[in-house]
């Protein structure tokens, strides 16, 4: 008989606002906080807010005119760099207790440890090591956590998500059969992970409303409806699941893409936006430069206006050659760009992705380039990228980043779209 596996799914309550809380001196579980930058319009997403905010009913990522006006409350500008930080010495203290082997990073306030051969080492449960872990990083960095336990990856996730914010120490275990007995008539079915609300559309027209109808469904219905991503469906009702962590720390993608994008400030006249796609496309090749990469082919999606409510435009162009030069690479996307954007409709989203990348290794040279012409580019886009790498991303600029519409020189400044605080 199989041993069973025990897993601890951990999660940083409210994470970037407790982080702020901590950083003020105050308590994240009383205090009034949401991290979300003033410079922006009411209209930005609040990043975290701290749980006496979602007491009162105000929900997690609202926009920041959402907060009732008779609430009282801080407002944190983000400093990603600050919670880069400090997630990093949360992940020394999960290594206090388990190998980097047995983690599972799975977001820089969530992650998954298998303590399956650590509870004979240490002579403790997995409750045990769950509550010496949540403890010891409440020690350290102030930070709250709450722990799911499962005997699979999929429960101790929903054992998280569902139970252990029930419980009074933040913790919840969940076996496959404690997961049948308590949570088959469990609704919304949106608290299950992967479980969106187009799939739960899709089932409540069905007349399924809860993990237990999708077990007692007739599989072949649910294969008809959802293709093969039924049979993540029904093992998740079942509470089954197979995959492990070194199972996910093995998984190598047959295919592999780079991508750039973003969501501009205000809307950019057809010009400004072209602006925006050279300079995108032109960081995306310093990108390529950096893994050793080349691609063959560029897809490129941009969004209008959203008071047009028009569909993207979106082309992919191939180029002759595999490369990550930007001689190359930045005329190709920017004559896409002139061929699938209506240039009377102002642009406000920018998507750009280097479409099946390779190691350059593989690249040949066209016959229409001369290769010391291209070495020539690499030589240089190489000292660009050492400089950047040794004195900061904006240490060199190009004449277009200084352009009054550019954005890369505040984009440089930012970690995952936000500032990083330094």
């Amino acid at each position: 008989m199989l041993k069973s596996k025990y897993y601890l799914c951990i999660d940083l309550k409210s994470f970037y606002a407790s982080v702020e809380c901590v950083e003020r001196g105050l308590d994240p579980m009383t205090t009034n906080l949401v991290v979300a930058d003033p410079e922006r319009s009411d209209k930005t997403i609040c990043l975290a807010i701290t749980p006496s905010m979602k007491a009162l009913g105000i929900r997690n990522r609202c926009r920041v005119f959402e907060i009732p006006k008779n609430i009282e409350y801080i407002m944190a500008e983000p400093r990603m760099q600050l919670y880069i930080d400090c997630s990093a010495e949360i992940y020394a203290v999960y290594l206090r207790y388990v190998s980097k082997d047995d983690i599972h990073v799975y977001s820089i306030d969530e992650a998954f440890l298998d303590v399956t051969r650590y509870m004979a080492l240490y002579n403790m449960t997995a409750r045990e090591l769950g509550e010496a872990i949540i403890a010891e990083i409440l020690k350290k960095t102030g930070v709250r956590a709450a722990c799911g336990i499962g005997t699979n990856l999929y429960l101790a996730k929903i054992a998280l998500d569902i139970t252990a914010k029930h419980s009074p120490d933040f913790i919840g275990y969940l076996d496959e059969t404690l997961y049948r007995n308590t949570l088959w008539n469990h609704k919304p079915l949106t608290d299950f992970w992967r479980v969106g609300a187009g799939i739960a559309k899709k089932l409540e027209n069905m007349g399924i409303t809860t993990m237990g109808q999708i077990a007692e469904t007739n599989e072949d219905l649910l294969y008809r409806m959802f293709g093969i991503d039924a049979e993540l469906l029904i093992d998740h009702a079942w509470g089954r699941e197979s995959t492990t962590i070194s199972d996910i720390k093995a998984y190598r993608s047959k295919t592999h893409c780079l991508s750039s994008g973003q969501v501009l400030m205000r809307d950019y006249k057809f010009e400004e936006g072209k602006l925006i796609v050279k300079e995108m496309a032109d960081l995306l090749c310093l990108d390529l430069l950096d893994k050793g990469l080349v691609t063959g082919s560029i897809t490129l999606h941009v969004g209008y206006s959203n008071g047009l409510h028009l569909e993207p435009a979106r082309g992919t162009a191939s180029l002759d050659t595999e490369s990550n030069s930007d001689k190359v690479i930045i005329p190709a996307v920017a004559a896409l760009y002139e061929r699938i954007v209506n240039a009377k409709y102002p642009v406000r989203r920018i998507n750009i992705i280097c479409n099946h990348v390779i190691p350059e290794g593989y690249a040949q040279y066209s016959l229409f380039d001369a290769p010391e012409n291209l070495e020539r580019n690499r030589m240089v886009q190489s000292a660009i990228l050492n400089i950047k790498k040794k004195y900061g991303k904006n240490a060199i600029l190009k004449g277009i980043n200084l352009e009054e519409a550019a954005t890369t020189l505040d984009r440089n400044r930012q970690i995952g779209g936000h500032k990083s605080g330094d």
